[in-house]
């Protein structure tokens, strides 16, 4: 219980901050629609868009969501205030979980953003399949979020910082980019959701894996 309150208390102190500041929150808005306009420019009038609109998707999701992680950690680590945190009685793997719950909670909005903004330029019929694209879109963005947590954390602590979070995330968000983006299309061309539980349990496995593997290394990622 009270692992739960700590939890709670990390993810409600990052949500309430981004909400007074929205620093992040219009820089990935902003990002997501101005992907889909440059793409409603791009593409040809002939091209089928419905049959590539789940790569397109996925493609601004992650980007979107990457411009958010390179924050994830940057006020912690502004004046020492991660120091602090740290030195705080609060469990290492209730401060990962929190941060991911409210890296979670902002790329779920953006992705919302962004399926909107595909629907409006490109005219794409989200409600038949409504169900299945909220199911899949939360289990990508769980695995999403379940590494790219952990690896804002690392880049934090590097000069590099926020340049390489794509170069070390993106190789391993392969596997949850081929299945959550395999399945999005499958279910914007109208195909029915049995088609793509498959594609879901490989998901939920993913996510399992990540969110236990990431919650188990972060203390010593952290106190590097």
């Amino acid at each position: 219980m009270e692992f739960l309150r700590q939890l709670l208390t990390v993810a409600g102190k990052d949500l309430r901050l981004e909400l007074r500041t929205r620093e992040r929150m219009v820089t990935m808005f902003t990002f997501a629609i101005l992907v889909a306009i440059v793409f409603g420019f791009a593409l040809s009038p002939a091209v089928e868009v419905r049959l590539m609109a789940g790569a397109m998707i996925w493609v601004t999701i992650l980007f979107a969501g990457m411009l958010g992680l390179g924050r994830s950690f940057g006020l912690e680590r502004e004046q020492d205030a991660l120091v602090g945190i740290l030195l705080a009685p609060i469990d290492r793997g209730a401060l990962y979980l929190g941060k991911f719950v409210a890296n979670l909670a902002l790329v779920l909005s953006t992705a919302f953003i962004i399926y909107l903004a595909y629907a409006f330029f490109f005219q794409l019929q989200l409600t038949g399949s409504g169900l299945g694209l909220i199911l899949v879109t939360f289990l990508a963005c769980v695995g999403f979020m379940a590494l790219g947590t952990l690896f804002s954390a690392v880049a934090g602590g590097t000069r590099q910082g926020d340049m390489l979070i794509p170069i070390i995330l993106l190789p391993l968000l392969t596997p949850v980019v081929i299945f959550g983006a395999s399945a999005t299309q499958r279910l914007l061309t109208n195909r029915p959701l049995a088609e793509v539980i498959g594609n879901i349990r490989v998901l939920a496995a993913f996510d399992l894996i990540f969110l236990l593997v990431c919650t188990m290394v972060f203390a010593s990622v952290v106190e590097e």
